[in-house]
């Protein structure tokens, strides 16, 4: 059976200027007032608004900090564990295992035995007047694979 012949292409055959007015026009890029970004603070801006809206403003490197957060506790707050009974007592003294740095905030009222990756020194200074001490804790060792 015989195939139909498909429509004829009718587009713009015949038309000189492809339905873009003067064939002078559309001509370089000053027909869309300059090439890429050009004139989007000026005669562009309401299609920056539109299809650009993160363009003007600022962006870009931050610093990062050059010291690691480390996490921190007061005596304080070990001592009203310690009067709450949430630490472990062992021959009349408390024990409390923290890795990361103890600071000297507050009264110390009973003796406390600290094991800490790091502390102040008035630490030592407010523990030895109650009885208690405070001694270097070694981080984990991670798994070997």
């Amino acid at each position: 059976m015989t195939k139909r012949q498909g429509r004829q292409k009718k587009g713009y055959l015949g038309h000189r200027t492809h339905g873009r007015g003067n064939c002078k026009n559309r001509r370089g890029s000053g027909n869309r007032g300059g090439r890429g970004m050009a004139g989007v603070c000026k005669h562009k801006g309401t299609w920056a608004a539109k299809y650009a809206p993160g363009y003007f403003g600022k962006t870009g490197f931050v610093r990062p900090s050059n010291s690691a957060s480390v996490s921190v506790t007061h005596l304080y707050d070990i001592n009203q564990k310690a009067l709450g009974n949430l630490l472990e007592k062992k021959a009349g003294k408390y024990h409390f295992d923290f890795e990361g740095k103890v600071l000297a905030t507050g009264k110390v009222t009973v003796p406390l035995v600290i094991r800490a990756s790091a502390w102040s020194k008035n630490v030592e200074k407010k523990l030895g007047q109650v009885g208690g001490q405070i001694s270097k804790l070694e981080p984990a060792k991670p798994l070997a694979a």
